[in-house]
């Protein structure tokens, strides 16, 4: 089989699974029916207005559409060249060395014959250990390539179809606190420029800490916040409490934006008069407030005492600028990277703690969940909950939710207290869907609060992308709210596609290439005046045989012939 041949039967082959391949892969929320939850709940509507939106038949109205959609991407870890074993084999030492003593033979004290043994010795270490180290860093170098624009495809296809009005990013940006400073900008500048192209961090007049600003209309500027990201701040990013340091604090700031900040939207609605008052009352006008808080050194002990004060001094200013408990219309979201404290076996990741022995003032070296006295901090602080009935709001306190990080796995929780239990109430958990099955979020005695845990977006737990919705209920007047995910699957499908889309590409070419050299081959034959069939009537006459033998007209010379001969077949056989 001639080459040509060969190429057109690999192209045929391999180009159906290509394009089939690559159309899942760039619009794999489509066949996954990926969308953001709707205020009628149903899925297959829900499904249904996404992919019309992408049409040139998309409805203007707004009406069934979430006012606040957030799309929330968990852990993204980056690696870099502090994960590369053995980096330096790149340079090819032991070349180095068999050339530096190469063009210095007189500049040691070696004999002759030493010498030789010592550049023999480079020479074969160069053969048996520089190059398969060095294959094995550019094979990591590569690696993380990939794997950054498996990451940004997943943001940014995600974010074309679903059509987020915000983006947060939980934590763990980075894969570790212990980089210097170098590796942290470049893996910032790859954060960026390849995993989340085109996005922008919260700026210093959005991100206020406490009262006395203006609270913007949510839906303003919708197309400047699609493109902000909220970055949180995660243990691979500052560290835990025990080694989170100024310094790691402040480049974190500078690449990726404040650590602890608070944003409020308000939400123009029909009315805001109630009707069965006569409008005599005027109802308070719906209002979001989205938190975003480092909780790296809630715990104790911290490494710095002066840090972990201003952590509480924010967390503070949070909790006394809140709304009063019992104002309706109220909805806050609490951004974090560690999780809320929880028994073992609700989650993946159970109560965990570790801590430095001799450094770092004994502070906080690792840890799962926070400690029960902080999450009590955050439901009854920030949430305002109690499990006194007596307490303002009957002790249920804010509405809202926490998104966070950290255990990769994710996890879909319900907070409650039992009011009625005695003579000591405890916060306790259990996961949403035993709460659904339970009716927890109805009863009247539980105060209560979800927590969700966003899966990791890396592509070993899938690559997985939040999606959480929020709008009002003028019926109740009050916020509400829902949570899905959508997964596109592991890292290798994306290298699966692009290598198999890379060879189809190569072949493609290179068949191009033999059918671009044949055409000016026989361009250049009849500029020569060149007439085979005159030359040669012998063989011009056996071509016509030829199409008497095959039953019809046999190819030209622009054609491709990929059959084999009869004729030669049966003399072959003969």
């Amino acid at each position: 089989m001639s080459l040509r041949c060969f190429l057109r039967y690999a192209l045929l082959t391999l180009v159906p699974p290509c394009l089939v391949l690559s159309v899942y892969l760039y619009l794999y929320p489509v066949f996954h029916l990926c969308a953001f939850p709707s205020p009628e709940q149903n899925t297959h509507a829900e499904y249904i207005r996404t992919l019309r939106h992408h049409t040139p038949f998309a409805s203007k109205g707004a009406a069934k559409v979430a006012p606040f959609r957030l799309l929330a991407l968990g852990d993204p870890q980056l690696e870099g060249e502090s994960s590369v074993p053995d980096a330096e084999a790149a340079s090819f030492p032991h070349l180095s060395k068999f050339w530096e003593d190469a063009l210095r033979p007189d500049g040691t004290r070696h004999n002759a014959l030493e010498r030789l043994r010592l550049r023999l010795h480079h020479l074969i270490d160069f053969y048996l250990d520089d190059i398969p180290k060095a294959l094995r860093v550019y094979h990591k170098r590569l690696d993380h390539i990939g794997n950054d624009y498996y990451l940004g495809h997943i943001y940014r296809t995600m974010h074309w179809w679903t059509d987020p009005t915000h983006v947060t990013v939980l934590g763990d940006l980075v894969g570790s606190q212990w980089i210097d400073d170098d590796e942290f900008e470049s893996r910032g500048w790859r954060y960026w420029n390849r995993v989340f192209r085109g996005g922008v961090k919260v700026s210093e007049e959005l991100a206020w800490r406490g009262q006395g600003h203006d609270t913007p209309v949510l839906g303003e500027d919708p197309a400047e916040w699609k493109k902000r990201i909220i970055n949180v701040a995660g243990n691979h990013d500052v560290g835990y409490a025990g080694d989170l340091t100024q310094e790691r604090m402040a480049r974190f700031t500078r690449v990726f934006g404040n650590p602890n900040y608070e944003m409020r939207f308000r939400l123009p609605v029909n009315s805001t008069t109630d009707s069965a008052a006569g409008g005599a009352a005027q109802r308070p006008v719906p209002e979001l407030r989205i938190v975003v808080l480092n909780d790296m050194n809630l715990d104790t002990p911290a490494g710095s005492r002066e840090m972990q004060d201003e952590t509480y001094g924010f967390l503070n200013s949070v909790i006394t600028s809140s709304e009063d408990v019992a104002r309706p219309a109220h909805f806050t979201i609490v951004l974090t990277h560690i999780p809320m404290y929880k028994d073992a076996g609700i989650c993946v990741d159970g109560p965990f703690f570790d801590f430095f022995d001799g450094q770092f003032g004994n502070g906080v070296k690792e840890q799962n969940h926070l400690s029960k006295d902080a999450t009590k901090g955050f439901l009854e602080g920030i949430f305002g909950m109690s499990g006194n009935s007596d307490a303002p709001g009957a002790g249920f306190g804010r509405n809202g939710i926490i998104l966070n990080g950290h255990d990769h796995e994710g996890c879909n929780v319900y907070h409650y207290i039992n009011q009625s239990s005695t003579p000591e109430r405890q916060w306790e958990a259990t996961t949403w869907k035993k709460a659904l099955d339970h009716h927890l979020d109805e009863q009247t005695s539980l105060p209560g609060l979800r927590e969700v845990t966003v899966r990791s977006m890396m592509g070993d737990f899938a690559g997985n992308a939040g999606l959480m919705s929020l709008w009002f209920d003028e019926e109740t007047w009050d916020w509400k709210f829902e949570f899905a995910d959508c997964e596109l699957g592991t890292q290798h499908i994306w290298w699966l596609v692009h290598i198999l889309d890379l060879i189809a590409a190569g072949l493609a070419l290179a068949y191009g290439a033999l059918l671009l050299v044949q055409v000016v081959s026989r361009g250049t034959g009849k500029a020569g005046g060149l007439d085979i069939r005159k030359a040669h009537p012998a063989k011009d006459s056996s071509a016509l045989q030829d199409k008497h033998t095959n039953g019809g007209l046999a190819p030209t010379d622009g054609a491709v012939n990929c059959r084999p001969r009869p004729e030669r077949i049966a003399s072959d056989s003969g």
